[in-house]
This record gives structure tokens, C-alpha cells and sequence, in this order.
């Protein structure tokens, strides 16, 4: 097993080094001119020039990235052209906002998900089968922007129960945080729990059916033990690969629920950041996510391969 996590792992520096030159080479096919950006009403071509010298942008594009390489290498992000401060900081930052949201929307996910998924299967034929999948069907379809301004118009404005937009960090205020929280959370976590539901299901017959859980049952067993420790064991398993995947996807996908809420997370800091053509912290802020991302896929490599004893070896 080591030797195939091992594998693993070399196989993500290729996959890095790739993603590093497409975000590299996607940042500068966005319209508009940085250095025009900063330079302001004064279109001083000294000035202009000055700025272009300063932050490398007179230079061929394979060189750019060298430098940029080089320093991520180094562990230097780069500095952000508008604020004037390093890339590293703002996302030391932003992340935790991200993060926090994006660890609850993958509580409430599995939560709904599973649970669900697991009646579905047991109930199959019936009412809540029926009712369960036309609401993991809406979860999967309705678009998350128009959800979060339902769900502010009806707990925030009309019940008034939790608050339309901010944040406020666990570690302030854990009560606060979570009213703050658990709206934009279940907005994230929505789409994610209706693909959870359907894959739980799925999972699940297949497992009532095996031949395994056919033997439990004529042992006398219970239907509520036959169903939780034999078949949810092993139905569980894909799971496992699905949520390490989906918790980077959460990240990624929070730009645009953050930007309903005003959260101050990583989709805020990069849409500031493409208006005002701050090439560095686009650059960073995706090359952080992409590498998230990618290495939560390892854990599902390797969360899969501990639970399936077929893959060690």
C-alpha cells in the first residue's frame, strides 16, 4: 500500500506543474491592462512604463512564469499589485472564512446525504423514496445564487431568525459564527447533498441485494442492524472517495455564495482581484485552491484503498 501511495504522490507533481501553466496562461487572456489599471486617471506612458518594469510585465510570458515558478517554489506567492501586500498574508487571511464554510456545507451534505440516501433505499417503492429523490433532484438543479436569496428573504427578512450577510470567525464567537454560517452553508452544501442522496442510494440496493446481507437476514438478525453494520458498511465506501473530492469542489465553489452573503473568503478576494486585474493574488488564491483540491484527491485514494482491503498490496 505504501508503495501505491507513493505512486500516488509522484503523479501529483506533473498535475501541479500543469495546472500551475494554464492558471498562469488563463490570467493573462482576461481583458484589460494591469498597468493601466494602476496607473489610474494618470496615463503617463513614463509612468506606465515604470509600473510595467516593476512587476514584470514588459518581459515575454515564458519568462514571467519563470520568475512566478521560481518564487512559488520558494514559497513566495507573489505581492498583490493594488494592495501591496504579499499574496501569502491575504490568503492566511481569507482561507479560514472558506474553510469554516466549506466544512459545514460538507456536515450538512453528509447529514442530508447519507441519511436520506439510506431511507430512500430501505423505503424503495414508497412515498418517502419518491419525496426523497424529487428533493435530492431539486437540490441537484436549483441554482445556488437564486437558493441563497430565497433563504435570506425567508430567515433573514421575513422571520428574521439569522442574519442576511457577514461573518464572524469560530474563534470570536462560536454562536454568532454559526448564525452567520449555516444559511451560506446550506446554499454550498445543497447541490452536494442531492448528488450524496442519489450515489447513497444507488449504493445501498446494491447492498441490500448482495448476497452477504441475504445471509444476515437468515441468521436472524435485525433489519436495523442488517441494514447499519453490513450493508451502510460497505455502501459507504465509494462515499469516502466522493467527499474528499467534493470538500475541494466546496472550496472552489464558494466564490459565488460567498459573494451573496459577503463573506470575506477566498470568492471575494478573487473577484476583487479580476476586476481590478491583480494578476498575483488570481495566480495565487487558484493555485492554492488547485493544489487543495488535488491533494484531497490523494486522501480519497487513499482513504478508498484502507477501506477496500481488495486495492492493498
Amino acid at each position: 500500500m505504501t508503495r501505491l501511495i507513493a505512486r500516488r504522490m509522484l503523479q501529483l507533481l506533473p498535475t501541479l506543474f500543469i495546472l500551475s501553466v494554464i492558471i498562469f496562461l488563463l490570467q493573462r487572456l482576461l481583458p484589460g491592462d494591469p498597468a493601466l489599471a494602476l496607473a489610474g486617471d494618470d496615463q503617463d506612458p513614463r509612468v506606465i512604463a515604470e509600473i510595467r518594469r516593476q512587476w514584470n510585465l514588459d518581459l515575454p510570458l515564458p519568462v514571467q512564469y519563470g520568475y512566478w515558478i521560481a518564487d512559488v517554489l520558494r514559497g513566495d506567492l507573489g505581492q498583490s499589485m493594488r494592495l501591496n501586500t504579499p499574496v501569502a498574508d491575504l490568503i492566511v487571511q481569507k482561507l479560514p472564512a472558506t474553510l469554516q464554510l466549506a466544512v459545514m456545507a460538507l456536515l450538512i451534505s453528509l447529514a442530508i446525504g447519507v441519511t436520506a440516501g439510506v431511507i430512500s433505499a430501505v423505503r424503495k417503492g414508497t412515498i418517502v423514496d419518491y419525496v426523497a429523490n424529487v428533493v435530492a433532484l431539486a437540490g441537484i438543479s436549483v441554482p445556488n445564487f437564486w437558493l441563497g436569496i430565497m433563504l435570506i428573504l425567508l430567515f433573514s427578512i421575513h422571520l428574521g431568525w439569522l442574519p442576511a450577510s457577514g461573518f464572524v470567525p469560530i474563534t470570536e464567537d462560536w454562536r454568532t459564527s454559526l448564525a452567520t454560517s449555516i444559511l451560506p452553508a446550506f446554499v454550498l452544501g445543497s447541490h452536494f447533498a442531492g448528488v450524496l442522496m442519489r450515489h447513497t442510494r444507488s449504493a445501498m440496493l446494491e447492498a441490500i441485494e448482495s448476497d452477504y446481507v441475504r445471509t444476515a437476514r437468515a441468521k436472524g438478525l435485525g433489519e436495523g442492524r442488517v441494514v447499519l453494520r453490513h450493508a451502510m458498511r460497505n455502501a459507504l465506501t465509494p462515499i469516502i472517495t466522493l467527499g474528499a473530492l467534493e470538500f475541494g469542489s466546496l472550496l472552489s465553489g464558494a466564490v459565488l455564495t460567498e459573494q451573496i452573503f459577503s463573506i470575506p473568503g477566498f470568492g471575494k478576494l478573487i473577484v476583487d482581484a479580476v476586476f481590478n486585474r491583480d494578476y498575483a493574488v488570481v495566480q495565487g488564491v487558484v493555485l492554492v485552491t488547485a493544489t487543495i483540491y488535488v491533494l484531497m484527491s490523494l486522501l480519497a485514494d487513499i482513504g478508498y484503498i484502507l477501506a477496500n482491503p481488495r486495492l492493498r498490496g
